[in-house]
């Protein structure tokens, strides 16, 4: 198994490639072996503001290029992205630890989101209101301006593209932070819409000290939008940055999803499809189905369904083709996933799976804990790990109060063959995407976002453009 990393470790400004020169850097780790395979260079202030004055210089530019030559170019970039998608994965499985079969799903679909995108550019259209005659009135529809992108490291480059194509097809430049954590992959996909033509200054790829490049960049009066994907404590200090200067922000923060498994599904269909899920990049997902609640005649069978196959998950390096789950993407991942099992435990949880430390590496063994009390840490505070918990329910309306009883409103999942209780949970559940008997709820043509404590606005859809778009009513008489 090759393990050797060949990335582009570099800052993209102004429309050129600017590597260590005396930077401060940031160690690239495989989180596989805990070996650093890299450095990083961090952005400097006087880096910082080139990378807004370009942006701020190219913005009247790209606003004025056709749609349909903006979308010529994401359809390009989206070629290239899967002509390079090999490479890309590889470097996205080397810094992040997904298995490799999951790194080539995550391009395809950043590929997918710039192809989608590129097609709405000629779709964002205004309308013409009834005046009298000899006198008009529109609506228009424009680009808000500059804006500014920060991504985390779970979905790395599928989560920058979401962002960059919406941003790109609707006339916006912009300055994207990905995590330093995987600078390798997003800067590959960075030079994927370069190579593509995509103007000098248009985008910016900055890394550096996450909190000194937000406060720079969000309080530049260059800067008219804010889009951030990551935890609900930082997404409410970004918001505090941008409400000084008014600016427009797409907030997609921290999930904890329930999962509600009614007696009249399918249990093994049902069970064959959550536990691969569960554990899809070591549970490192904002929408992972987490807390499952299981109707009190199933219950039973359904943990040791769930624990047996969960002792068939293969843990390994993401390269090695046997493995069916990765490591955890940094050093501090394994020690908050085992105090959150060992509060269980210590508060009644079954462990029934798992429940420990790998040997090397960020590995943390695939777990399921049953009987979880609602007064278990894990309970009230998203893993974001390879750990589910479960507990039973007796009825429909105790099934909604227990999906409901947290701040948190991404994702919600449900598993019936009963239509009315279909059509109860899609209205009853608080989040902003439910799947009834499917996890599929992120494609580039639906809205991805949350509820309460998970933020607001979408990405994806038509939804996600519109939030880099202003609206202007012109009349004239």
């Amino acid at each position: 198994m090759d393990t050797s990393y060949d990335a582009d470790l570099a800052l993209f400004i102004g429309g050129g490639w600017k590597i260590g020169e005396g930077r401060d850097s940031f160690p690239v780790v495989d989180p596989a072996s805990g070996e650093t395979i890299g450095e990083v260079p961090l952005a400097s202030a006087a880096d910082l503001d080139e990378a807004l004055n370009a942006a701020e210089k190219a913005f009247p530019l790209w606003r004025a290029t056709p749609a349909e030559a903006r979308g010529a170019i994401l359809r390009k970039g989206a070629a290239l992205i899967r002509e390079r998608s090999d490479m890309i994965a590889r470097l996205l499985t080397l810094e992040q630890g997904k298995p490799i079969a999951e790194a080539r799903s995550e391009v395809a679909g950043a590929a997918q989101m710039f192809d989608w995108c590129a097609e709405e550019a000629t779709r964002v259209y205004g309308r013409t209101l009834v005046r009298p005659v000899g006198q008009r009135a529109l609506v228009t529809r424009q680009p808000v301006g500059p804006v500014a992108v920060f991504t985390p490291w779970n979905f790395p480059v599928y989560l920058l593209a979401k962002k960059l194509s919406a941003a790109l097809a609707t006339g916006c430049s912009v300055i994207a932070k990905p995590p330093e954590e995987t600078p390798g992959c997003t800067a590959a996909l960075v030079r994927c819409l370069i190579d593509a033509g995509l103007p000098d200054g248009v985008l910016q790829l900055v890394h550096g000290v996450p909190d000194a490049v937000s406060r720079h960049l969000i309080a530049s009066p260059v800067i008219r939008k804010v889009s951030f994907t990551g935890s609900v404590p930082v997404g409410r200090h970004l918001m505090r940055l941008a409400a000084d200067g008014l600016k427009r922000v797409t907030m997609e923060l921290g999930g904890h999803a329930p999962v509600l498994v009614f007696d009249d599904c399918d249990l093994d269909k049902t069970l064959d499809l959550v536990v691969p899920q569960k554990f899809r990049n070591a549970g490192q997902v904002c929408v992972s189905p987490t807390r499952f609640y299981v109707q009190e005649s199933i219950y039973e069978r359904f943990v040791e369904g769930f624990a047996a196959r969960t002792h068939g998950v293969t843990t390994g390096h993401g390269l090695d083709a046997a493995s069916t789950m990765g490591p955890l993407a940094n050093v501090r991942r394994p020690g908050a996933i085992a105090a959150l099992v060992e509060d269980a435990a210590a508060k009644g949880a079954r462990v029934m799976a798992g429940g420990k430390r790998g040997n090397a590496g960020f590995f943390f063994q695939p777990t399921l804990l049953a009987d979880v009390p609602d007064n278990a840490d894990i309970m009230n505070n998203e893993p974001f790990g390879p750990v589910a918990v479960a507990a039973p329910f007796s009825t429909l309306e105790d099934a909604v109060a227990k999906a409901n009883r947290l701040p948190f409103g991404l994702a919600a999942f449900a598993f019936t063959e009963g239509l009315r209780t279909a059509n109860v949970l899609g209205d009853a559940i608080e989040a902003g995407m439910v799947g009834i008997n499917t996890f599929a709820i992120s494609s580039a043509d639906a809205p991805f976002g949350g509820v309460k404590d998970s933020g607001f606005g979408s990405e994806g859809g038509t939804e996600g453009m519109d939030s880099y778009l202003v609206t202007k009513a012109i009349h004239m008489a």
